[in-house]
């Protein structure tokens, strides 16, 4: 399948997860109960996922917020940003002096984010449309970039981590969970829309993954691999929840 139409199933997956409040891996789920109870299994506490339930939509694959260094003052980068729940929890990390940028490529999801903000007054997050492969972003003005089980739906990997060096400030930090392979899929499988949207598809395997990573500039510190959540979310394929971070 190529670039532009895995972008288009990408996108058009996400604005219906928008929509219907549903979560977007292989599991049955969509209720507030299965995307709460989906946002513990990946290292969420019941304190951050009260402070943003309406942006919860059951994503991801780890907790960035916990595993990453964001202090208060932080400019802190999300890519791929949702509905705006790991935002609104960088949020409160940086406090009053600090700045929290979603970047996402559906509108449907903008919008969504945007609501909440509002609503509940959260003054010093920003979300902007935009594709994570060139980022809206100046250079060398990001303290902080996460990432939660995004970059594994995005053709081209290579540029999205040139584009997060390229806005990071000099030992700036990316902190992300993603979903990689063990063992090589078949086409079939990587021409799966659903598969696709679910974070399977797209994935690389392990190892390559690591190498894009450190060739874009980065130094490189595995914090976790997570192997279980082949079992309960992705029906027993060969992958896993990879946790990084990576200095610039």
């Amino acid at each position: 399948m190529n670039k532009d139409k895995i972008k288009k199933v990408v996108k058009k997956s996400y604005a219906k997860i928008a929509q219907n409040n549903g979560c977007g891996c292989s599991c049955n789920c969509g209720t507030y109960s299965d995307n709460e109870q989906i946002s513990k299994s990946i290292g969420y506490s019941d304190e951050e996922i009260s402070i943003a339930s309406e942006a919860n939509l059951g994503l991801g694959c780890g907790n960035p917020i916990a595993m990453g260094e964001i202090r208060e003052g932080d400019t802190v980068l999300d890519l791929g940003s949702g509905a705006g729940f790991d935002c609104f929890l960088a949020s409160k990390k940086v406090g009053e002096t600090g700045k929290v940028i979603g970047v996402d490529m559906t509108q449907e999801m903008i919008d969504k984010a945007r609501s909440i903000a509002e609503k509940n007054n959260y003054s010093n997050v920003e979300f902007k449309l935009g594709e994570i492969e060139s980022l809206p972003i100046e250079d060398n003005s990001i303290d902080v970039a996460i990432s939660n089980c995004v970059i594994n739906l995005v053709p081209d990997k290579e540029k999205v981590f040139k584009e997060v060096y390229r806005v990071l400030k000099k030992g700036g930090k990316i902190y992300l969970s993603d979903i990689v392979l063990l063992e090589d899929i078949s086409e079939n499988i990587k021409n799966d829309e659903e598969l696709l949207a679910g974070c399977v598809g797209g994935a690389l395997l392990r190892d390559e993954y690591l190498s894009i990573i450190k060739k874009a500039g980065f130094e490189v510190k595995i914090l976790e691999e997570d192997k279980d959540i082949s079992k309960r979310q992705y029906q027993g394929i060969p992958l896993e929840s990879l946790k990084v971070e990576a200095k610039k």
